[in-house]
Order: C-alpha cells, then structure tokens, then sequence
C-alpha cells in the first residue's frame, strides 16, 4: 500500500504543478477591496507600543479602538473573523489606562514589570479556544458551539496584560492548507482575493498581513503557522516541540506525543516582537531558549538548500524561482556579513513526507470529523466522493487527512517502525550538524498562494513542514517581499531544539536587511 501511495503523491506532484501554473498563468489577480493603512498607531511594534503607552503617549483605548477599525474595514473582503468581543475589548483597554494614569514614574516599572504586554491587543485562532467565543472549528457537529475556559497560552497572555479581540477563521478541524469551511466560506488572501491565505491559521495570516492585527496566535502540526505566515507575508514562528502549552486547544489528544507534535506560537508582522512574545508565551519555560545569553551573529553557521535534486524530485514541487532567489539573497548577505555558510542535499529528507504522516498516524486519541469513535473507512470514502460534488457534510481536505491518519489502511507495522528507526536517525543527524550555532534555511512551501479549491493538490508540499513538528525543531517563517505576480514569499529558519533564538536572531537581521512585510497597499497615513 505504501508503494501505492507514492504513486498516489507523484501523480498528485504531476496534476498540481499543472493546476497551479495553469492558474498563474489564467487566474487574474483580485487586488484588495479594502482600503490602505491611514492610521499610523497601525505600523507599530509591540515594543514600540509598550514603550508609547508607558510614555502615555497613547492608550489603550486609542491602540484598542484603531484596531477594531481597522478589523472592521478588510473583514468584509477577507472573512477572516468569526467572532468578536470589541465591547469587553474597550472595557479592558480602559481598565488598562486607568493602572497607567495613576501610577508614577516608578510604579510604572513595576506595572510593566507585573504586566508586561499591558494594554496590547491581540487575536486568536479559533481552534486555541478563546472563553465566551465561536469554538466550532468548522464542523457541522459543533454549530454554536461556545469556548467554555481560555486556551493556558491565551490565558497567560491576559495575565500578561494582553487583551483579546477576536477569535479568527480555520478550516475544519484544522485539517487544510486552505481556510475554507463549509460553514463560514473562504478566508481570503490580503495580496489577492482569488487566493487562499494559507491554513490552518488562515485567518490569521490575512489579519496580520493586512495589518489588522498587533500580533495573532495561532497552532502548528503541519505548516500551519508557517504557510498562513508566508501566504501572508509575515513573520511566524513554530517554537521547539513541547515547549509551549496547547491546553485548551481543539482538536486534542491526551497522547503525550500530541503535545509534542502540535505547538502554539506567535504571528506577526516584525520579528522583533517574536522574543517578547515569546517570553510570555514560554512562562517557565522560557529558561530552556536562554534568551539572556548573547549571540554573536559571525559565530552563526548558516546551512541551505532549495528544494529537491534527482528521482526526489517527481515526489515534490519544484520550489519557484522567486523563492530560490530569497534563499540565495538572504545566503549572500550573510557572507557579506562574514558568516559561514553551506549549502546541503535535502536526500536526509526524500521520505519526509513518509515520516510524517506515519507519526501523525500514530497518535491516539484524536477525535473524529464524523462525531463518531471509531469512524468506519467506508464512511470517510462515502463522504470523499460527495466532496468532490461539493455535497459533503465535510471539507474534502479533512475527510483526507482523517483517512490517512488511520495508518492501517496504507502503512504496515513493519514499515511504521522503519519511518520511526529514520526519524530517530535524521533527529540525530540535523541534532549533530547545527548543534548550538547553526541554522537551516529551507523553502517554507514551494510557491506563493495558490487558488481557492486546490489545496488537496497542494497537500503534495507538506513534507518540509510537517517533519520539523515530528522531530521538534524549532522554525520561523520569514517574509521576503513579493514575487513577480505579487503574492509574499519567503523561506523558514530551523534550529536544533531549544535553539529558536537562533532562528528569532537570523529573522530579526533579514528583516533589517529586506525590509520584512511588505503591505498589499500602499499607506496613506492622515497628518
């Protein structure tokens, strides 16, 4: 079955580059409806605010109201937004500005110090589970389904002075590179309305990257910080596996491998917010990336690689020229920068793919699409053929993704040990070559976004995401402006576990490089 199976993947490899070039070359682009930035409060850091409220230069109630606004004006072109909470959002705001104005010099320190996001606001990924919003995550089952307790990270975040706008959009279950339910319709790409914003975190992407969002929080098991993050054209970061919470999560799982696989992480437009974010969201653990250990930029290795070489490659996509020339420009920059580099064959990763899905197959206690506890195969093929006729209950990613998951129709006991016994070795391996000073640049995906109901083709480019999940290093996407249809690019930064400072340093200097986000509209800031 598993030689099936990749023939399955090359003849799907074969059709999706067909689909997709045929797209970009007959799909006109669908520029935004909505319109530029004019409030220049939009443009800010979260280091930039923090320091502007401790001023009181501004409050929360303006940084709280600016951004609602701005929600409120691209949500009608994007979709991105399932359900809200600006009422209670302005009550926090003016809470929060009612500790600052009453506090001295000094006890600001102390506020700050207590509170240390106060007065930010922020959104979150439906799925992470915010308390009194949408928890439906797109399937028919849940409808009006309501979070019953704060995700531990959200949680952590309010603690931190943070305050919630929203809950945004995710496919079903999580389970697609598209952001497209049955229930809510298409989350759209702010460079392109014709395209996805990337999943499962699509929603997101499109509000971080049409700068609607201070910073969002989203969940990864498969790419789905990263590709919204490229999609969109900002920043995302995937911590090492296990080091940040996802209690409170859905889909969940007791496995103790689940909490491994799935992480939680930021979304944002400037990679200099990642470590402050990172902090918080860290808690404890945060003393694991000993962020208070300087790193000396010349003292980083720098490993690369472009995509697939030989028979490798009739199993995956091409990695577009644009993306190639992002590696390359970023490559080159640090060589001027008198850094070491090399760049490496991706042979370690030809089964990537394989690995991957095997050790998502492995985890138990997932709950089913179909509300049932032990789906029957029949089922999950009844309800695939209805989704390729657009009559099924279910999104046709998910109904597949579930398939796959039950290991037994396609991978033997046998061969899943062998996957196991490689994934230790390649562990062991990329654990050995980056050690504490390296880093790995590779594609994040092969290409830009691509069109809305193309997603299960494009499911052939999970491989160089999901295998960092399965073997827990840490990845940041990072943006590196647009290709020649205008869509973001970029590519990840990965590091040996509990090295993402690593990766958070290499983005902060490529943003200062190449400029990082790039708007879909050009500003128009009133005076």
């Amino acid at each position: 079955m598993l030689v099936m199976l990749r023939v399955m993947f090359a003849i799907g490899n074969l059709i999706c580059c067909i689909v997709n070039t045929l797209v970009n070359l007959l799909m006109p682009r669908k520029l935004p409806t909505y319109p530029p930035i004019q409030d220049a409060v939009l443009l800010k850091s979260v280091g930039d605010l923090i320091v502007e409220l401790r001023q009181k230069k501004i409050t929360s109630q303006q940084l709280v109201q600016a951004y609602i606004t701005r929600i409120q004006a691209v949500n009608g072109s994007l979709n991105a937004v399932l359900d809200n909470r600006f009422e209670q959002a302005l009550k926090d705001a003016k809470h929060a500005d009612s500790l600052i104005a009453k506090a001295n010099d000094e006890q600001l320190i102390a506020l700050f110090r207590r509170y240390p996001l106060l007065g930010i606001p922020f959104t979150v990924k439906e799925s992470a589970g915010l308390k009194g919003l949408s928890f439906v995550v797109g399937n028919i089952y849940r409808t009006n389904m309501k979070c019953e307790r704060d995700n531990e990270i959200v949680e952590r975040l309010k603690l931190a002075g943070c305050i919630p706008l929203l809950v945004s959009a995710n496919p079903e279950f999580c389970m697609s590179y598209e952001t497209n339910s049955k229930m809510y319709g298409k989350c759209r790409n702010p460079y392109d309305l014709n395209r996805v914003a990337g999943g499962s975190s699509g929603g997101e992407g499109a509000l971080n990257g049409a700068g609607a969002s201070v910073f969002g929080f989203g969940s990864d098991i498969g790419g789905s910080i990263r590709l919204p993050s490229m999609f969109c054209g900002v920043f995302g970061h995937k911590p090492t596996g296990g080091l940040v919470s996802i209690k409170g999560s859905f889909p969940y799982s007791d496995d103790p491998i689940f909490a491994q696989y799935l992480v939680s992480g930021p979304i944002t437009r400037f990679a200099k917010d990642l470590p402050i974010l990172m902090q918080v969201m860290a808690g404890e653990d945060v003393k694991k990336l000993k962020f208070g250990e300087p790193i000396q930029l010349k003292n980083i290795k720098i490993y690369y690689a472009y995509g697939f070489n030989g028979f490798a490659a009739f199993m995956h996509q091409p990695t577009d020229f644009d993306i190639r020339l992002a590696i390359t420009r970023a490559v080159k920059c640090f060589q001027k920068g008198g850094l070491t580099t090399e760049e490496i064959k991706l042979d370690k990763f030809v089964h990537a793919r394989e690995i991957g899905l095997s050790a998502l197959a492995e985890i138990k206690g997932l709950p089913s699409i179909t509300n049932e506890a032990k789906p029957k195969v029949s089922k999950l093929i009844w309800q695939l053929i209805l989704s390729l006729f657009g009559l099924s209950i279910h999104n046709r990613d998910a109904v597949i993704m579930e398939w796959i998951r039950m290991k037994k129709i396609y991978l033997s006991e046998e061969k899943a040990k062998e996957f196991r016994d490689e994934r230790k070795a390649l562990k062991e391996e990329l654990v050995k070559m980056l050690g504490d000073n390296g880093v790995l640049l590779l594609p994040t995906f092969p290409t830009s976004a691509f069109a809305f109901h193309t997603s299960t083709l494009n499911l052939v480019g999970v491989d160089l995401m999901l295998i960092f999940n399965i073997l827990g290093f840490p990845a940041t996407h990072v943006p590196m402006g647009l290709d020649h249809r205008g869509l973001p690019i970029g590519f990840q930064v990965v590091a040996a576990p509990y090295q993402d400072k690593l990766c958070l340093k290499i983005a902060a200097e490529l943003e200062g490089a190449f400029g990082g986000w790039v708007p879909p509209l050009q500003h128009d800031i009133k005076s």
